[in-house]
């Protein structure tokens, strides 16, 4: 019973294969493809042609479709978006198995929508909006590239030349407001930006158009980046010419829209000059055999329509959908269409095959006439290159190529492929570009201002310090230190600025420094001047140059302490007084050994023992350490007087010494209150020292000579001249500012503000801080000299009436002596004197005791 069931069932299993299946997916002997697309325009005469020439390449070719014919259903929108969703549902009801060719982004948006509920791809050689992504259109793919693909290209251009602002101009649509926000998102990766965005109306209204740009003569940068829809007359550029906008201030690039326009041109360099300097891209298709081939069958033919890139995408999309439904007729035999009725679509049928015929189109991979077709996993076309093309003299040239591998290069794509190569911002290069109006050189890319609209310069107008900066309430004028340093840098920048100041502030306090930066961030001030401290917080918002004056909180005050240093010891006291001070060691030293010589058996002795001790003597008494003691009432007289005066000269040269030495913390003030305040001192309800940025003290201290700066400063900052981020101007003003202090002429600026009574540095330089001069000690060094001279003249006249006396006890005791010369008398008196002199005080005195004897017998 078992096998008879068994048997049947297999004979049923094999009457459904070999007779049911293929009756119910019997191989069709024709296949409907549809192509929307506009006829006569600049994109649909080249493909409609091409399209057609790959349906007939298809038909004739045996090794495909196997006896299943390809027919194209085309439908012509008229470049509207309404008629081309009209158009495609119409052609839908034909029972279409693909869709070709929506040109326009708008229309394959619509058309995809469509596409998606009836499961039926969509296959586009032409629209390029990235918006149109697979997770929104499942059904929807491309085999040409992404604007975002293109956009980086521009990006990369840009970046090349160091680019930071331009101008988008864009059709005002879908297509073109979502590549220019393609353009915005890779310029970001590139810290460059889209200052202005000139959206145009898509009928090209000259006088709209031509006001558009007219105003944007106004604005700063002058590289535009035109992302437009093609356009054979050349329309947009030929306004271009006429508003003078085809000169050497001017950059122009184009996305692939004007390369397709030039494709589809007559051969006519007049109509080209107008072009003269631009800058396009153009998709880059590899030379292969195909290609040559097609190209000359197309001339062969002497169509009308020029041959075209867009019509190469066009003939292999062709063949794309082709390959797919050989291979799904290869897999499921048949065509079948269902209703829906969930989807309210009316007759229109959903394709039961739509998703399996996707798999096979996703999964393509066949080398066409442009080159290897293959998707990414957005269902993007991969490998998409560009050549970047510039006019000259209304021919179109090379200038190199771009890659989403290794970025611009004047080499080509295929070149990279075998090395490997990635992408680095030092291999970037192009040939040399000739930009309107001839030039050769990089253009700068931007107009800072012009005389119709020059920047506008705020200033602080502070109450305070005007030589800093000061409004002349005049035709837009200022004056000030900061004012003299920007017209300086400014004739250093290698473009002309025109500007006009304005002041910010009311001049009856001083105004709010943080919100004149964010008015420059706000661009209610394209840039700032003045004393502008450069903070974090401010960093944040614009850009400053590089700092044109170092500052820091520093305190001034009436006493200017210097910094220590390895000879510190001697700056108490000045030259005169030091001298002043070693002379007087030198007097007393001579002084107190006359007075003690006779009675003190310490300062007697051989010649060199005496003269050693008599100094020793005298500069020990520095210590109080004498070995020697005074025994002389005189001597005793004079050392009291000397040891006084060296109590009063060793302390004040410690107390000078040490405020030296020592850092005073001292409160601050303001500078209309400086000077009053620093004269009444802390203790007179004024203040012992003032604490303020430097600049301010600086310009302070150049009209006092009586104050200084006490030490060095102890916070660090800078003053800057603010801009706008990311401005170029403030990168050409921070090199001017360098090449001007490098010149010395920033240093004549600063002298001409701060040295109207001599620069604060040379006052501080000529008033050495608590230094101690002979004028502070004259009366004391006058008291001790008089007592030393005093005690002297004593000593000598007590001395010469001992001589006298001991001379006529010897004349009286002697025998007369022979007349002899006066001169030898004197000089023998004199040798006799000092010799007498030299004699014990105690000797002398006995002496005088004894009864008259020979000298000779007078004791030594």
């Amino acid at each position: 019973m078992e096998l008879t069931v068994m048997a049947v069932g297999s004979a049923v299993l094999v009457f459904l294969v070999l007779v049911v299946r293929p009756l119910q997916c019997e191989q069709p002997a024709v296949v409907k493809v549809g192509a929307v697309f506009t006829f006569d325009s600049v994109i649909g005469r080249g493909a409609k042609i091409a399209m057609e020439m790959a349906v007939e390449d298809i038909n004739s070719d045996p090794r495909i479709l196997n006896g299943t014919q390809l027919r194209m259903v085309m439908e012509d929108p008229k470049c509207s978006a309404f008629m081309g969703s009209v158009k495609a549902l119409q052609m839908i009801e034909k029972e279409v198995v693909a869709i070709v060719g929506p040109q326009s982004s708008a229309i394959a948006s619509i058309i995809s929508h469509v596409a998606n509920g009836l499961h039926i791809p969509v296959i586009s050689y032409a629209a390029t909006s990235p918006t149109l992504s697979s997770l929104q259109f499942p059904y929807f793919l491309r085999t040409t590239a992404t604007d975002s693909n293109q956009m980086a290209a521009v990006a990369d251009i840009i970046d090349l030349y160091d680019w930071k602002e331009i101008i988008a101009v864009f059709m005002d649509n879908d297509y073109g407001r979502n590549g220019v926000t393609a353009l915005g998102h890779e310029l970001d990766r590139k810290r460059a930006t889209i200052s202005y965005r000139l959206p145009l109306c898509p009928e090209y209204n000259i006088s709209k158009i031509s006001d558009v740009l007219n105003k944007s003569k106004a604005l700063g940068p002058r590289v535009y980046v035109v992302h437009l829809e093609p356009d054979p007359s050349l329309k947009f550029f030929r306004i271009v010419k006429e508003l003078d906008m085809i000169t050497s201030n001017y950059i122009w690039l184009t996305t692939d829209w004007l390369s397709s326009t030039l494709d589809s041109l007559p051969g006519d360099r007049d109509s080209l000059e107008i072009l003269q300097g631009v800058v396009t891209l153009r998709p880059y298709i590899p030379n292969n055999p195909k290609k040559k081939a097609f190209t000359a069958r197309w001339r062969n033919m002497q169509l009308k329509a020029k041959f075209t890139t867009y019509g190469l995408y066009a003939y292999d999309t062709m063949w794309l959908v082709a390959f797919s439904i050989d291979r799904f007729l290869k897999e499921n035999g048949g065509l079948t269409f269902s209703l829906n009725n969930k989807l309210q679509f009316g007759n229109l049928k959903v394709f039961d095959g739509g998703e399996l015929l996707l798999k096979f189109i996703t999964s393509s991979n066949f080398t066409g006439l442009t080159g290897k077709v293959q998707f990414d996993a957005d269902r993007n076309r991969r490998g998409i290159d560009y050549e970047i093309i510039n006019v000259v003299k209304g021919t179109a040239y090379k200038v190199g190529y771009w890659s989403n591998v290794t970025g611009l290069s004047v080499q080509s794509p295929e070149s990279h492929k075998g090395n490997k190569g990635c992408y680095s911002p030092e291999a970037q290069k192009l040939s040399n570009i000739t930009w309107p109006g001839g030039d050769v050189e990089k253009p700068r890319g931007w107009v800072i201002a012009t005389m119709e609209k020059p920047l506008i310069i705020g200033f602080p107008k502070s109450v305070g310090f005007s030589e800093f900066v000061s409004d002349l309430n005049y035709n837009h004028s200022a004056q000030g230190y900061c004012i003299d340093l920007f017209d300086e840098v400014r004739k250093l920048v290698p473009y002309e600025v025109p500007f006009r100041f304005e002041p910010f502030g009311d001049g009856l306090k001083n105004p709010n420094y943080d919100e004149l930066v964010r008015l420059v961030a706000d661009g209610v001030f394209d840039a700032a001047v003045g004393d502008i401290t450069i903070t974090t917080n401010r960093i944040k918002l614009v850009d400053f140059t590089q700092p044109f004056f170092a500052t820091g909180l520093v305190v001034v005050a009436p006493i200017v302490n210097s910094t220590s240093g390895g000879w510190v010891f001697i700056r108490p006291f000045t030259l005169e007084m030091w001298c002043s001070t070693a002379a007087s060691f030198v007097i007393i030293a001579v002084v107190i050994w006359m007075l003690e010589h006779r009675v003190n058996d310490d300062f007697r002795g051989p010649p060199c023992r005496q003269l050693k001790t008599m100094f020793l003597f005298s500069f020990s008494t520095l210590y109080k350490a004498n070995y020697e003691n005074p025994i002389s009432t005189l001597g005793r007289i004079v050392m009291v007087v000397w040891l006084f005066l060296l109590l009063v000269i060793t302390s004040s040269y410690t107390a000078s010494l040490s405020s030296i030495l020592t850092v005073q913390q001292l409160s601050p003030g303001s500078r209309e209150e400086y000077e009053t305040a620093l004269r009444r001192g802390a203790t007179n309800g004024g203040v012992a020292a003032i604490v303020d940025e430097k600049p301010y003290v600086e310009l302070f201290l150049s009209t006092q000579t009586d104050f200084g700066i006490l030490g060095l400063p102890f916070t660090k900052s800078a003053w800057g001249f603010a801009f706008r981020k990311d401005s170029p101007l403030a990168v050409d003003m921070s090199t001017a500012i360098l090449k001007l202090t490098e010149s010395g002429q920033f240093q004549r600026i600063k002298e001409k503000w701060f040295c109207k009574s001599g620069c604060s540095d040379e006052t501080r330089r000529k008033s050495e801080p608590n230094q101690l001069n002979l004028s502070s000690f004259w009366a004391l060094y006058s008291l001790c000299g008089t007592f030393a001279l005093m005690a002297f003249f004593l000593f000598l006249i007590r001395a010469i009436r001992q001589y006298i006396r001991y001379k006529r006890r010897q004349m009286d005791l002697s025998s007369p002596t022979p007349s002899i010369s006066s001169s030898f008398v004197f000089s023998q008196a004199i040798h006799n004197f000092l010799n007498f002199i030299d004699q014990k005080e105690e000797a002398i005195k006995k002496m005088f005791a004894q009864p008259a004897i020979p000298p000779t017998q007078v004791s030594q």
